[in-house]
């Protein structure tokens, strides 16, 4: 099923659906039981993101939240995103710099219960790249390419380059990317896994689809939180994995598993 979802994150009907908006949308989503998928929909702008898709992602983050499902964020075959909307960015002050406005949408999806996967073809530049770097997994194909202009703007990379990027890649790495303006192919993405995989175009949805699968292989409370762990900070551990296998233990699930398990192997 497709919808989109409008600026305050309510689902409401397509054009093809009789909708009274004649506005397009800036986001559409694919729903499914297990998953969703989330394809920026600005061709016109090389899907750069401007305020209405900033609240549209938000309101499938909080979808997420509610209904917590593995998500595909994707740009479709020609190009993830090429960045903040520069029209609307050109006109922020200080006051929105502070409010965060992608660096709160960016760290939100990170923070999405369930893991998340980009589905990669084409250009994903300054806010495009964050976006891509907030998710948990990438897949790209060979026409993919990362980069963070914004210094050449006069701004800084400030909704997760500068310090999510580190994390994925090193910090030497993100200092050609930030101060010395390299952009990474698909073949150097992948060399440094920020792409877990490469893929010709045909493929990428697809496998971006099997990525999910494999994930959902998992217990879903497992996997939950499992990247509730990941994303913990050092000083809370052990303690907080602790507390998570405490939990674990005692759930149905973990039962019905072992016992699946232990009967394979005994009948083997």
């Amino acid at each position: 099923m497709s919808e989109r979802i409008d600026g305050q994150g309510a689902p409401g009907p397509s054009s093809d659906e009789g909708g009274l908006s004649n506005e397009r949308p800036s986001v559409r989503v694919e729903e499914s039981d297990d998953r969703l998928v989330v394809i920026l929909d600005r061709p016109e702008v090389r899907n750069a993101i401007d305020a209405a898709m900033v609240d549209s992602l938000h309101g499938v983050c909080a979808g997420l939240e509610r209904d917590p499902r593995p998500a595909i964020f994707t740009g479709g075959p020609d190009i993830f995103a090429a960045g903040a909307d520069i029209a609307q960015l050109k006109e922020r002050g200080r006051l929105d710099a502070l409010a965060g406005i992608n660096s709160g949408l960016f760290d939100r999806i990170a923070r999405l219960p369930m893991p998340t996967v980009a589905a990669v073809s084409g250009p994903a530049i300054g806010g495009g790249a964050e976006l891509a770097y907030a998710c948990d997994f990438r897949i790209g194909t060979p026409r993919a390419r990362f980069g963070n202009p914004e210094g050449q703007l006069g701004i800084l990379a400030a909704a997760g380059a500068a310090w999510r990027l580190p994390e994925l890649i090193g910090e030497p790495l993100t200092k050609e990317i930030l101060l010395a303006g390299r952009t990474l192919n698909a073949e150097d993405a992948l060399a440094v896994r920020l792409l877990n995989e490469v893929v010709e175009p045909d493929a990428l949805m697809d496998t971006a689809h099997a990525w999910v699968d494999r994930i959902l292989r998992n217990a879903p409370l497992a996997a939950r939180l499992t990247k509730a762990a990941l994303h913990a900070p050092r000083d809370a551990h052990p303690a907080f994995d602790d507390v998570i296998q405490a939990v674990l233990f005692e759930t149905e699930e973990k039962h019905r598993r072992m016992n699946a398990f232990l009967t394979r192997r005994h009948k083997e």
